[in-house]
């Protein structure tokens, strides 16, 4: 049903007010998954998608601001559940950077409106603070920190010579976030591009992990093919 379609919303028993919250949330998340230009949700909007007055709104949400915000946290959650789940009984390092980021680029594909609401941009900075993306940076840690264990976990015979591959927390924070880069772009074209003859996801995925980790290709995708069948 379209906001223009919606109609009025029977008003909750007393004592449930938290369903009006989670209904606000849910219209406020499927809009700015939907909308083609997200940027210009209003609470008018929300509130008749839900078929309530947008004075409503206010016993929940200050403003706008924070209902987008509560949105944002929710998205990053389940992303960050997503990935944790899948790494569950990893068999090593590797296994571990391999199963987060075919979770991460596989969500995404996915969901390509929640994936656009996260890191499509567009929303004014003062509707979405940068620091409203926090959820985000921990799960950017998540993705270094799992690189950084499978670099120190390669076999000596596969990469470089042992003094070439220490690195310091701002090196590691910086190859995690090249390799977060690499991902967000292979999301972002699979999602605008989808028409085109694409490769294989996965193997996508996998070459993308190769040039990062400096580990066999077929190595990466006999594990990402793991990965894939435990989801």
């Amino acid at each position: 049903m379209s906001s223009e379609e919606a109609v009025p919303r029977r008003r909750n028993p007393r004592g449930q007010g938290q369903v009006l919250k989670a209904e606000l949330v849910e219209a406020a998340a499927r809009l700015l998954a939907t909308l083609e230009r997200p940027e210009t949700l209003t609470l008018r909007q929300v509130a008749r998608e839900v078929g309530v007055a947008p004075a409503s709104i206010y016993g929940h949400f200050p403003d706008l601001g924070a209902l987008v915000q509560h949105v944002l946290r929710l998205r990053y959650d389940e992303l960050a559940a997503v990935m944790r789940t899948a790494a569950d009984g990893a068999e090593g390092p590797l296994a571990d950077l391999v199963a987060r980021c075919a979770a991460y680029v596989h969500w995404g594909v996915d969901h390509p409106g929640q994936y656009r609401t996260l890191f499509g941009g567009g929303m004014p900075a003062e509707l979405v603070p940068t620091n409203a993306h926090g959820a985000g940076e921990e799960l950017l840690g998540s993705v270094v920190a799992s690189l950084a264990g499978a670099r120190q976990a390669q076999p000596e015979h596969q990469g470089r010579h042992e003094h070439q591959d220490r690195r310091g927390p701002e090196q590691e924070w910086q190859a995690g976030l090249l390799l977060w880069t690499a991902l967000h772009g292979l999301v972002a074209l699979y999602n605008a591009h989808g028409n085109m003859p694409w490769p294989d996801l996965t193997d996508l995925i996998a070459q993308t992990l190769a040039l990062h980790t400096g580990r066999p290709v077929d190595e990466i995708v006999e594990l990402a093919r793991t990965a894939d069948r435990s989801t």
